[in-house]
């Protein structure tokens, strides 16, 4: 009986493997320190800082002279629209959008990643009956969103190339 659960055991071991699969580990940004904008949005820079510190060996500095990169968040904007109505002409869903633009640039000043924009979407059934659960449930969705624009601008940031003259500085 043991045999049987060690060889499925090993089995399922070996097809992830195969497949490619790895867990997310430490985030290796190209450059050793950045700088971020917040960009009017001072919880959103504050929660890529604290992803910064806590996933990649990069320094965050207080001043962009200082940082071989500066990173300007453009803003966090919230959109709700009605996707679906009752027969009597009541909500009966909303989709929620989390909307983020970012840039990168390298301490000249030149482009590293051009202006992109994050966007996501997330579909919520809503009944009027259930007002205030539906709110929380919007807000952990809107939280659930920003968690995950954030794991994407992390994956961004870590395919930035410097500028040859940048990694010669950098040594």
């Amino acid at each position: 009986m043991t045999m049987k659960r060690f060889a499925v055991l090993l089995i399922v071991a070996l097809s992830l493997a195969a497949c490619g699969f790895q867990l997310r580990g430490v985030v290796n940004l190209p450059f050793e320190s950045l700088y971020v904008e917040g960009g009017g949005n001072p919880e959103l820079a504050a929660e890529i800082g604290r992803a910064i510190r806590s996933g990649t060996e990069t320094r965050l500095t207080d001043k962009a002279a200082d940082a071989q990169a500066v990173l300007q968040v453009q803003g966090a904007a919230r959109e709700k629209r009605i996707l679906a109505l009752s027969g009597a002409g009541r909500v009966r869903e909303y989709e929620l959008i989390y909307r983020v633009g970012f840039r990168l640039l390298d301490k000249e000043g030149r482009d590293l990643i051009a202006t992109q924009p994050i966007e996501l979407r997330r579909a919520i059934l809503y009944d009027d009956a259930q007002v205030l659960a539906k709110e929380q449930e919007e807000a952990l969705l809107y939280r659930d969103m920003q968690n995950d624009a954030l794991g994407q601008l992390m994956r961004r940031l870590a395919k930035a190339k410097l500028q040859p003259e940048d990694v010669s500085t950098q040594r």
